[in-house]
């Protein structure tokens, strides 16, 4: 049986494909070798870490979103005996999700065998109110109870009227929806954030830019101890 982990969101620049891209990493650092496709139709970020082999699915027929391109994501999940990682852009967040559940795969991928497991992101700052609302669109359209949410704070504090995420009603009238809270560190901007922000625009995995010689050493070591604590997280995240 493979686990189908799928990133939901409908707010872009929320980290999407670097959660993608950490879920591969870890997957790899266990030996396994996960099946990564893109599908986002605008930005494919996961796609461009060229040592993940992210397969790019073309959801595109001209400039509209042909919803029956998603078959093809189907006819690759079908046969996977490993996890796959699917990382799906914002544009793309309502037809796909609208796919799945007006086609009912999530009980077709069960009747295959798999597991489907689905991940969001929720922010804060200025962002917080739209991946809260995306993570309740969730909630609301799919029928799993293994939902992951990703906390990533790097834009502020996800906090509202003093209230944390796990505090909020939104959580709370839906926590036995939810199989695990990955809580992003909340790194420095002009150290941790600044050299993870490199790595990624330069669509490095954690193993290339530590080894990397042209960095500083204490880059690397920020990198190195960034990624213990992800993949720490991740462990202790089961259902993963």
């Amino acid at each position: 049986m493979a686990k189908i982990h799928i990133i939901l969101q409908g707010k872009g620049g929320v980290g999407k494909s670097f959660i993608a891209s950490v879920l591969a990493q870890y997957k790899h650092s266990k030996e396994q070798q996960p099946l990564c496709i893109d599908t986002d139709p605008v930005n494919a970020t996961f796609n461009g870490f060229k040592s993940l082999n992210a397969k790019r699915l073309q959801i595109m027929d001209g400039d509209e979103i042909n919803s029956r391109n998603f078959d093809s994501l189907v006819e690759l999940i079908a046969p996977a005996t490993e996890d796959v990682i699917i990382d799906n852009g914002a544009s793309s967040f309502v037809p796909l999700s609208h796919y799945l559940i007006s086609n009912n795969v999530p009980a077709l991928l069960k009747d295959m065998g798999h597991n489907l497991i689905v991940h969001t992101v929720v922010t804060g700052s200025q962002a917080m109110d739209d991946t809260i609302n995306g993570f309740a669109t969730i909630v609301n359209s799919f029928s799993t109870n293994e939902i992951v949410v990703w906390l990533n704070p790097y834009w502020g504090a996800i906090e509202h009227e003093g209230k944390s995420f796990e505090q909020m009603k939104i959580y709370v009238n839906n926590k036995n929806r939810v199989s695990a809270i990955v809580k992003i560190p909340s790194w420095k901007e002009e150290t941790f954030g600044r050299d993870i922000a490199d790595m990624l625009q330069a669509r490095q995995t954690f193993d290339e830019a530590i080894g990397n010689t042209a960095s500083t050493i204490m880059t690397r070591q920020r990198l190195k101890i960034a990624k213990t604590q992800l993949f720490d997280l991740l462990t202790n995240a089961a259902v993963l």
